[in-house]
């Protein structure tokens, strides 16, 4: 059962910001994170039956054997399996699944498990995102009725969040670096386990976390990140690109996106990169504001903190990581491959968004399970106009801990009508991500896109 918590409003505050509760805690409220709650919101203690540990810090030091660059060493190869949900038994544990999950179980019952390891509190971010945390807590405010952000930088804006909005900001601006490029993959599974990787090249340059940028900067310049992306196979899609502007008032200026096509070899302006526009060779089996879990405008959506719940998550997913394996030890019918997966009991909190009346969308209503010790969307339960589950994603995270950061090493989008999958964010056959790499704004601009899609 979900837990409800607080939600604190004001009549001044609804008029303000049409239904959006948006208030800077109290000096006394954002003194917690320095004692009850970790330095991003957490609670620190452990749950009342121990299998959920406190939180001690995270990640803090490389394992033994790793160098930057490498793929990444799992910490806890000693960890055994401690009992596994299937088809079987799924059930017995149903207060600790989203409905998506069960719904995995019951679609794939013969195949379809959850290996679950021991809790690993494992999420960490280096000192100055704690300390520009505690500050966003004093002085981030949602505005244009919660499609924009100001008075933060770099840390997660709303630690104590007060309301849906807050928390869905909180996984959209939590700290990834200042920059990252990559290489990677992604699949659509058809029904009988067939499939095609389609290869990527990306590079992310995160305004937000830039060192010593202030919140009048990023109103100024109205951006938060910038985001580059190639297909580099197979052949008949190779050259393709794309490159999104991703503001902070939304409103003022919405989200900026150009596409280059290496047929027509123009570069052109996407206005329709967002929302439920099918993502890029997916074949549709999610849409543009899915990736990454959730992002974009949350303009289409009511938006409800419905509280915490304690729920099996991928978590620590350095087996799946691995570049001992290949895509095809990772894919198979109908699913990833469960013997590669951990599953461990964190708490998450539980955000539904629905549909605005005057809005479409394929999906009426979502449900995002929320890390607290990272702000990273573990999972999200879609459903459709008649209220039925469409689609399960679940993110397989870990700390890529010489950052450090908490992210998803492979996101997985479950299609229940087609009975499909999406894998996005292969990597075991690629070279890992690059924290280091210095990016500028000129590799950002229509004009780069261009030379991109011509290499």
């Amino acid at each position: 059962m979900i837990k409800k918590i607080s939600i604190l409003a004001t009549a001044l505050t609804f008029a303000l910001y049409g239904g959006v509760a948006s208030a800077k805690v109290s000096v006394a409220e954002a003194a917690k994170l320095d004692n009850e709650l970790t330095p991003v919101g957490a609670v620190r203690a452990g749950n009342t039956d121990g299998s959920i540990p406190a939180w001690t810090g995270g990640i803090t030091t490389l394992p033994a054997g790793y160098q930057p660059g490498d793929h990444h060493v799992d910490p806890f190869t000693t960890d055994k399996v401690l009992f596994t949900i299937t088809g079987a038994n799924y059930k017995e544990y149903a207060a600790n699944l989203s409905p998506g999950q069960i719904a995995l179980f019951e679609a794939y019952p013969d195949t379809y498990k959850m290996p679950v390891y021991q809790t690993r509190r494992s999420a960490s971010y280096p000192s100055s995102v704690y300390e520009a945390t505690k500050n966003n807590a004093l002085n981030a405010e949602l505005f244009q009725g919660g499609n924009g952000i100001q008075n933060a930088t770099m840390g997660i804006p709303f630690p104590i969040p007060q309301n849906g909005l807050e928390a869905i900001w909180n996984h959209t601006l939590r700290f990834r670096g200042e920059g990252v490029e990559r290489s990677g993959g992604q699949a659509a599974v058809t029904e009988s386990g067939d499939y095609t990787v389609i290869g990527f090249e990306e590079q992310l340059m995160i305004k937000y976390s830039e060192a010593g940028i202030t919140a009048q900067q990023l109103m100024d310049d109205n951006i938060l990140f910038k985001f580059k992306q190639s297909v580099t196979k197979p052949s008949r899609l190779a050259g393709t690109a794309l490159l999104v502007h991703e503001t902070v008032d939304q409103v003022k200026n919405p989200r900026q996106a150009w596409t280059y096509n290496t047929g027509q070899r123009r570069v052109r302006r996407a206005p329709n990169v967002a929302y439920d526009t099918p993502g890029n060779a997916t074949d549709g089996l999610r849409t543009t504001d899915d990736y990454d879990m959730y992002n974009g405008s949350p303009n289409r959506y009511n938006w409800e903190l419905k509280g915490k719940q304690e729920l099996y998550v991928a978590y620590n997913s350095y087996k799946i990581h691995s570049d001992q394996l290949k895509y095809e030890d990772v894919l198979k019918q109908h699913h990833v491959n469960p013997d590669l997966t951990r599953f461990e009991k964190h708490r998450v909190w539980v955000v539904e968004a629905t549909l605005k009346e005057e809005y479409r969308h394929v999906y009426g209503k979502r449900v995002f399970y929320i890390d607290e010790d990272s702000w990273q969307i573990l999972v999200a339960d879609s459903y459709d106009d008649r209220g039925g589950l469409y689609r399960v994603a679940v993110a397989h995270g870990l700390n890529y801990y010489e950052v450090p950061t908490p992210w998803a090493t492979l996101e997985v989008y479950h299609d229940l009508n087609s009975r499909r999958y999406l894998a996005t964010g292969l990597d075991n056959e690629e070279e890992m991500y690059d924290f280091s790499v210095e990016l500028s704004d000129r590799e950002f601009t229509p004009q780069a896109l261009r030379r991109e899609g011509k290499r």
